[in-house]
């Protein structure tokens, strides 16, 4: 999805200004965002009706190797934080942050959680994960402390190929699905949910949570621009 860019900055990620909220609010909305990212996507899990495309890969390889999701989560990203520097992509506070938060805050939810079995319940579930993913999509990015580490990767081929953020997502989504079902990831109803309906409820929060823009600024949302797209955690 393409997320808000701030006007007169087409160069850096987020939404509303810096200078706008404390620093202090800024920080709470980013912890609190990939927490709760975190913990939504435990729901989808324990749901087991279909994964964001991502975690269906964390998960095949959490299936291949014994590890928990949630630490494979975060050895992913911090392998595609690391393909950063031959793109010269640099990192922000949220960048590094994503990489360590989310993946504790998933396995942790998990731990929490029953198996459930009963369609009656995991409906539900698979619901409220997606609604407070993208909540938590929405906090984050209006923090405004930098993209995750797979937004990076893939403005970053932008950059350097000149394809269309869309194809370089729709390629490495395509890639990274196809294998995580290969090693036993879940794809279904789930995923096809997620697709369509976390663009909308992203920008929909990102519009809740954003710092009020100075007098007679508006918010635009970015589109073509690479810099100023961020897909998700």
């Amino acid at each position: 999805m393409s997320t808000p860019g701030r006007p007169g900055h087409p160069g850096r990620p987020g939404f509303g200004r810096p200078g706008s909220s404390r620093p202090g609010r800024r920080l709470f909305m980013l912890y609190a965002g990939l927490a709760l990212y975190g913990a939504s996507s435990a729901l989808l899990v324990k749901a087991g009706l279909g994964l964001e495309p991502w975690n269906v890969l964390h998960q095949g390889l959490a299936e291949l190797t014994g590890l928990s999701m949630g630490l494979v989560l975060t050895m992913v990203g911090a392998a595609v934080l690391l393909l950063w520097i031959p793109l010269r992509q640099r990192p922000g506070l949220g960048t590094v942050s994503n990489v360590l938060v989310i993946g504790f805050a998933m396995d942790t939810t998990l731990a929490a959680l029953p198996d459930v079995h009963s369609l009656a319940v995991r409906v539900p579930l698979l619901l409220a994960g997606v609604v407070l993913n993208g909540m938590a999509t929405g906090l984050y990015i209006s923090a405004d402390f930098g993209p995750g580490p797979r937004d990076g990767l893939m403005t970053g081929l932008n950059r350097r190929t000149g394809r269309s953020i869309r194809l370089i997502r729709t390629v490495v989504e395509v890639t990274v699905v196809a294998t995580g079902f290969a090693l036993g990831g879940t794809v279904g109803i789930g995923t096809v949910l997620y697709a369509l309906s976390i663009g909308p409820l992203a920008q929909f929060f990102l519009r809740v949570f954003a710092a009020p823009s100075a007098p007679g600024r508006s918010t635009i949302v970015a589109t073509g621009q690479p810099e100023g797209a961020i897909l998700r955690p």
